[in-house]
């Protein structure tokens, strides 16, 4: 079983732990001392996806050099203002073969992350692969 825990620490400003003991603070003001609860959920996304993508290209002996998953969001207007729309934009750096990466970001989105498949409910969630001069 996973838990996860936010303790109230002062204004809108909360420190968040789950079962692996490590914490993050979360700002619900608009003072931005820390990401917002639904800016990690956007993280959580990137960092889902972006592990996929990475153990799919290494089980494939792809030669990336780098990765970098951008997302780009928007919000319904009326509460709960949840994700409507997400892109997500994967940046990758080395000799990758095309279709090796097309097909790692297919098999993320369609088949392994758990973040993308809980915001498909709500969001229309739609890839762009950007490929680095390295």
């Amino acid at each position: 079983m996973v838990s996860a825990k936010a303790r109230w620490t002062d204004g809108e400003r909360f420190l968040g732990e789950a079962t692996s003991r490590h914490a993050l603070v979360m700002d619900a003001a608009s003072e931005k001392t820390a990401s917002t609860p639904m800016e990690l959920v956007l993280i959580a996304l990137c960092g889902c996806t972006a592990y996929d993508v990475v153990s799919i290209l290494h089980k494939k002996r792809e030669p990336f050099t780098s990765l970098e998953v951008r997302a780009e969001a928007e919000r319904a207007t009326e509460p709960p203002s949840v994700y409507t729309k997400i892109k997500l934009i994967y940046r990758i750096g080395g000799k990758v073969s095309r279709k090796a990466a097309e097909d790692a970001v297919r098999l993320s989105e369609e088949k392994y992350c758990s973040v993308s498949a809980m915001l498909n409910k709500t969001a229309k969630i739609t890839t762009e692969i950007e490929y680095a001069d390295e």
